[in-house]
């Protein structure tokens, strides 16, 4: 019970913040939400398509999973949520599980290792930027939950070398690219642990042949599962990625390319403290990422761990944040700062955010720890009333569709007649 009881308190708080009011806030549908009910109603009834055209461009995988809530639940907007709360109550639970088994070597027997993975996940559940995007139709939640569940397989990989937790890391990594575009680029993460692995082998002069049978064990199922839609886009160009991607614009100069890259990075790193996402689906307008609780803690704890980071963790994620800001420095300037595209760094700034706490709870003053814990409560309770009361306002301007799905799932059927 004692270890079921956190899970069961997080799956509950969870789905209580994630479903209260869910229709309502935001309540009318954004216009991105209609093509993606489009898109998805698109694929029914028709052999298994990789990739679609339609809104912009998209792999099909996440749109056959909202076209089933729509199958089963109907033309509403709670079908065409629902796909995006359930990835965010699951990635709220897998980031549990994943703190839990990176944090039980550096706590050792100490008793923070009991209480502080839960401490975090509920840090990332209340995040005003996580609940935002696992309360409407996006694909983030989705992804998020693919590649926290690579990286759980992946730890228990290192822990425990089964072949079984290799072939899940390689399953849920192509998984990952078969969603939302960034993660194509995450399966560098896990495939870099075993790349280390075999040069770490090959420097000390002690080649070990299970170190190649790992690597197979995750290759062979990923290779797999992305050959349908890699195959699709060796012939056809991806249109979001072509439209989007600064460093293949043959009009731009080289000063102009490393100009904008300079500004994605400024605007990015602006993003978290003093001048966040624009844009009123992604964000309330302007708002920093994070708080200023959090802000501080996060700068304090990314400085621990890039001094630790021969630590395996640290490097991990490390590595997992770069990763995660790729997609938003690589786009045109002017679409950042992104909290959509940038939306995976979130697990490694709440690791961070731990290191930060770790480090204070170290020190043993009394004190210390309880102001921590009541300003983490404080963060928490600001965070939710931010999205709950204010930022509504900015969802009237964002969200203006009115519920078109009846009228979409009837066009769909007349189209396949």
């Amino acid at each position: 019970m004692k270890k079921l009881l956190p899970i069961l308190i997080l799956l509950i708080s969870s789905a209580l913040l994630i479903f209260y009011r869910f229709t309502d806030i935001p309540k009318f549908l954004a216009p991105d939400e209609v093509d993606f009910a489009r898109l998805a109603y698109s694929l029914e009834n028709k052999p298994y398509a990789p990739y679609s055209q339609l809104a912009t461009g998209h792999s099909t995988l996440y749109f056959y999973i909202l076209l089933a809530s729509l199958k089963t639940f109907g033309a509403n907007i709670f079908a065409l949520r629902l796909p995006a709360a359930i990835f965010g109550v699951l990635s709220v639970l897998i980031f549990y599980l994943v703190l839990k088994t990176t944090l039980e070597k550096q706590l050792k027997n100490e008793p923070m290792k009991q209480w502080l993975p839960f401490l975090l996940s509920m840090i990332l559940l209340t995040s005003r930027w996580f609940l935002n995007f696992a309360r409407f139709s996006f694909e983030p939640t989705f992804l998020l939950f693919l590649e926290l569940a690579s990286i759980y397989f992946l730890l228990r990989c290192i822990n425990t070398s089964k072949y079984l937790y290799f072939i899940l890391c390689g399953l849920f990594s192509g998984l990952a690219f078969l969603s939302y575009t960034p993660g194509r680029i995450f399966f560098i993460l896990p495939l870099s642990f075993f790349v280390f692995k075999l040069v770490d082998s090959l420097t000390h002069k002690q080649f070990d042949n299970k170190i190649i049978k790992q690597l197979l064990y995750f290759l062979i199922p990923f290779v797999i599962i992305i050959t349908p839609l890699t195959s699709y886009l060796l012939i056809n160009k991806d249109s979001r990625v072509d439209q989007q991607f600064l460093l293949t614009n043959h009009e731009l100069s080289f000063n102009e390319k490393a100009s904008g890259l300079w500004n994605n990075i400024f605007s990015t790193t602006l993003m978290f403290f003093t001048k966040g996402d624009m844009n009123g689906r992604h964000n309330f307008p302007g708002k920093p990422a994070l708080n200023p609780i959090l802000g501080i803690l996060f700068i304090f704890g990314s400085i621990l761990t890039i001094k630790q980071w021969k630590n395996d963790s640290n490097k991990l994620f490390l590595f997992y944040f770069l990763i995660s800001l790729l997609p938003a420095l690589v786009t045109y300037s002017w679409e950042n700062p992104n909290m959509l595209r940038t939306y995976t760094s979130l697990p490694s700034i709440v690791f961070f955010i731990g290191q930060g706490m770790i480090f204070l709870f170290k020190k043993n003053i009394q004190i210390v720890c309880l102001t921590l814990m009541m300003i983490i409560c404080i963060s928490s309770a600001y965070e939710l009333h931010t999205y709950f009361v204010y930022q509504p306002f900015s969802f009237k301007n964002s969200f203006n569709q009115p519920d078109y799905l009846p009228v979409i799932h009837k066009d769909a059927q007349n189209k396949q007649k």
